[in-house]
Protein backbone atom coordinates (compact mmCIF):
# COMPACT_ATOMS: atom_id res chain seq x y z
CA UNK A 1 0.00 0.00 0.00
CA UNK A 2 2.85 2.44 0.54
CA UNK A 3 3.35 3.04 -2.83
CA UNK A 4 -0.04 3.78 -4.06
CA UNK A 5 -1.59 7.22 -4.53
CA UNK A 6 -3.65 7.62 -0.83
CA UNK A 7 -1.42 5.67 0.64
CA UNK A 8 -1.23 5.56 4.25
CA UNK A 9 1.67 7.19 5.01
CA UNK A 10 -0.36 10.23 2.65
CA UNK A 11 -3.30 9.91 4.05
CA UNK A 12 -1.44 10.47 7.75
CA UNK A 13 0.07 13.24 6.03
CA UNK A 14 -3.36 15.21 5.37
CA UNK A 15 -5.18 13.95 8.84
CA UNK A 16 -1.95 15.79 11.20
CA UNK A 17 -2.00 19.18 8.37
CA UNK A 18 -5.92 19.19 9.04
CA UNK A 19 -5.74 18.58 12.75
CA UNK A 20 -3.25 21.79 12.61
CA UNK A 21 -6.06 23.90 10.34
CA UNK A 22 -8.04 23.05 12.63
CA UNK A 23 -5.74 23.93 15.68
CA UNK A 24 -4.77 27.42 14.19
CA UNK A 25 -8.66 28.18 12.92
CA UNK A 26 -9.64 27.45 17.00
CA UNK A 27 -6.83 29.82 18.12
CA UNK A 28 -8.32 32.80 16.08
CA UNK A 29 -10.28 34.60 18.71
CA UNK A 30 -7.60 33.92 21.27
CA UNK A 31 -5.43 37.26 22.31
CA UNK A 32 -1.26 36.61 21.79
CA UNK A 33 -1.44 33.15 20.40
CA UNK A 34 0.11 34.97 17.12
CA UNK A 35 3.52 33.09 17.73
CA UNK A 36 1.69 29.65 18.77
CA UNK A 37 0.04 30.27 15.23
CA UNK A 38 3.15 30.49 13.23
CA UNK A 39 4.76 27.83 14.70
CA UNK A 40 1.56 25.69 14.02
CA UNK A 41 1.85 27.27 10.22
CA UNK A 42 5.47 26.62 10.37
CA UNK A 43 4.68 22.76 11.17
CA UNK A 44 2.38 22.81 8.33
CA UNK A 45 4.28 23.56 6.06
CA UNK A 46 6.90 21.23 7.10
CA UNK A 47 4.42 18.79 6.44
CA UNK A 48 3.34 19.89 3.36
CA UNK A 49 7.06 19.61 2.02
CA UNK A 50 7.04 15.82 3.09
CA UNK A 51 3.58 15.29 1.69
CA UNK A 52 5.11 17.01 -1.49
CA UNK A 53 8.07 14.33 -1.42
CA UNK A 54 5.77 11.30 -1.26
CA UNK A 55 3.37 12.40 -4.08
CA UNK A 56 6.23 12.95 -6.22
CA UNK A 57 7.50 9.70 -5.01
CA UNK A 58 4.55 7.41 -5.50
CA UNK A 59 3.64 8.95 -8.96
CA UNK A 60 7.35 7.94 -9.89
CA UNK A 61 6.40 4.87 -8.90
CA UNK A 62 3.07 4.55 -10.74
CA UNK A 63 4.94 5.31 -14.40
Amino acid sequence: MSSEAGSTQCRGLIEAKESIINAVNSLGAIENSESIKKSLFDIYNELEQLHESRRIKESRNHN
